[in-house]
């Protein structure tokens, strides 16, 4: 009652505050960020440990032993889950209601690298995750060719497309999947490594040793200082056929006088089929504090220069867009919002009669979702599909609240309002109520006094 007071004691105010609502509105939609779900903050982490061909108990033996050692020193750990197979092992760490995730991700980070002073020999550094249910895939790019295999687009992907996402505003992506990573494929004949008096740990051994680029120094001529690199590794089948082995009886001993190589692939261990056929897609991933749609319009604007980096016949289209959902239901909400103002102000002027009262339901409706808006904003919420549930309902409860409301305020007569009152006076035979003594006259009616007024 007070606030309706205030608006009709301060009417220039009340529209001075619409004004700057609608004003102000159009700047926040644009930077409001328009996700599928809400920011979920979970505290959970994920490590993936891999160490190929390791079995599930030397995994558990010597890489998760090693990590829980230490990570127990973290700040906030609640739980350590451990789960190993063969050449992976995967550790969950949940955390307490309240920590604080970014000092927690520091503290891991640390004890990481103190448990990799411990771990077996060729173990490479750990995964650290941070879970985030928001940071689901927005969609796919697919890559397409008729003349070239699954293994050359997945070399594509991951050399020329997939480093060119820095340029892209708000998207990152995993590896790709669907292909397999190109591979020089060494196959040793038994006969002819035996003949050679070789085992298969000195070819392995003698073609890691031909195969690392190490600097060489400088040479100075002249006034010159130039580099002087040495690069050992092959560029191809033929140069990798060259590599040598070992020297035996004066004779030296190269890999293609005991094996074969093949440029092939590794073994297959997955493999994606889209509309039927074999292909390569690159999940897409928005970054936390971006926006859905704009992180998706950002990426289609850039496929053509996508495009120019690949060869002649590799198509990419970009596939199972989850923004369009988005898109759908903002144009379902405004279109509702749309449809129950108009109808709402429709029916109060077919009904009652009054234009102006249709105008405010017309107006109301709009301010007030415009008013949820900022308020999301300012409280650091986004448009996903729960605010877009809670904005959809409360359209309908809207549209009943300025029904009711316009129908029970009373209709102005000649521009006066009678409020009666228990005062009444009599003059003669003439009974009178009074209305309002201090500014309109009295009402007369026939009567007769009933003896409750003097």
């Amino acid at each position: 009652m007070n606030l309706i007071r205030l608006g009709l004691r301060k009417p220039i105010a009340v529209i001075m505050f619409v004004l700057a609502v609608v004003y102000f509105s159009w700047p926040v939609i644009k930077k409001l960020k328009v996700d599928i779900f809400p920011e979920i903050e979970s505290p959970a982490m994920y490590i993936a440990m891999p160490y190929g061909g390791l079995s599930p108990a030397y995994m558990d033996g010597f890489m998760a032993n090693e990590f829980q050692k230490v990570l127990l020193f973290v700040n906030g750990v609640k739980e350590l889950d451990f789960k190993s197979v063969q050449g992976l092992t995967l550790m969950k760490l949940t955390f307490y209601p309240g920590t604080d995730m970014s000092q927690a991700s520091a503290e891991i980070s640390m004890q990481v690298s103190r448990a990799m002073g411990f771990l077996p020999a060729g173990a490479v550094p750990p995964m650290v995750v941070r879970f985030d249910a928001s940071s689901l895939p927005v969609g796919q790019l697919v890559f397409d060719s008729d003349q070239h295999s699954v293994t050359e687009l997945q070399t594509m992907a991951i050399t020329k497309i997939r480093p060119m996402f820095v340029n892209i505003p708000g998207i990152t992506a995993p590896a790709p999947f669907g292909g397999n990573m190109r591979s020089l494929v060494v196959n040793i004949d038994p006969q002819r490594m035996k003949a050679a008096g070789l085992s298969p740990e000195e070819i392995t051994l003698a073609i890691t040793k031909n195969s690392i680029p190490s600097p060489a120094g400088n040479v100075r001529i002249g006034d010159k200082n130039l580099m002087a690199p040495m690069n050992s590794i092959s560029s191809g089948i033929s140069e990798f056929l060259e590599t040598p082995i070992k020297k035996v009886a004066g004779r030296t001993i190269f890999v293609g006088d005991v094996a074969t190589v093949i440029d092939a692939a590794d073994q297959t261990v997955g493999y994606a089929v889209i509309n039927g056929k074999r292909s390569v897609y690159l999940p897409i991933i928005k970054k936390p504090d971006a926006s859905t749609l704009d992180a998706v319009e950002n990426l289609k604007n850039a496929l053509p220069m996508l495009e120019n980096l690949l060869p002649e016949g590799v198509k990419i289209n970009y596939a199972f867009d989850q923004s369009v959902y988005i898109e759908r239901s903002l144009s379902n909400l405004i279109f509702e919002g749309v449809l129950g103002a108009l109808l709402t102000g429709l029916m109060v002027f077919l009904f009652l009669g009054d234009p102006r009262g249709s105008l405010i339901v017309i107006l109301t409706i709009p301010i007030a979702i415009l008013s949820s808006v900022i308020t999301l904003h300012f409280f650091g919420q986004s448009i996903n599909i729960m605010t877009l549930s809670g904005l959809a309902l409360s359209i309908g409860i809207l549209v009943d609240e300025a029904t009711v409301t316009i129908e029970n305020i009373p209709a102005p007569g000649n521009g006066k309002t009678e409020v009666k009152s228990d005062i009444g006076c009599l003059v003669g035979n003439i009974h009178c109520e009074i209305v309002d003594s201090a500014q309109y006259p009295c009402r007369a009616h026939a009567g007769f006094n009933d003896g409750r007024h003097p």
